[in-house]
């Protein structure tokens, strides 16, 4: 069997097609064969905001929605521009370090920004 009609999920040789899908009975993954090819181009590594734009230190973001400091009764209001932003390695997720005007330097998740 190729690879092609393997699930690409969990491997199982038992995937069936299904019009324009591949259907895979035992984790129940759809996947289409066509959509592959554009899949199997790998996308640089590094971070990503939360619609895909590659980062870079110094870039500014905005932030997407509000947001609680932990630890503080402060809020990082959805729509507030952080300039200048530092990427780091973090095994927490939060891989943007920062300083936001009135809260101060703080840790942030590439989830929740989108480039500005």
């Amino acid at each position: 069997m190729t690879d092609a009609t393997k699930c690409p999920n969990c491997q199982s040789e038992h995937a069936y097609q299904d019009r324009d899908l591949w259907v895979c009975p035992e984790c129940a993954h759809e996947w289409s064969a066509a959509g592959d090819a554009a899949a199997a181009v790998p996308q640089e590594a590094g971070v990503r905001d939360a619609h895909g734009n590659l980062l870079s230190d110094g870039d500014s973001v905005i932030v997407m929605k509000d947001l609680k400091v932990k630890g503080s009764s402060s809020v990082v209001k959805g729509g507030t521009k952080v300039r200048n932003i530092r990427l780091q390695d973090a095994t927490d997720g939060h891989n943007i370090a920062c300083k936001i005007d009135g809260i101060g330097a703080m840790n942030l998740k590439s989830e929740f920004v989108k480039k500005a």
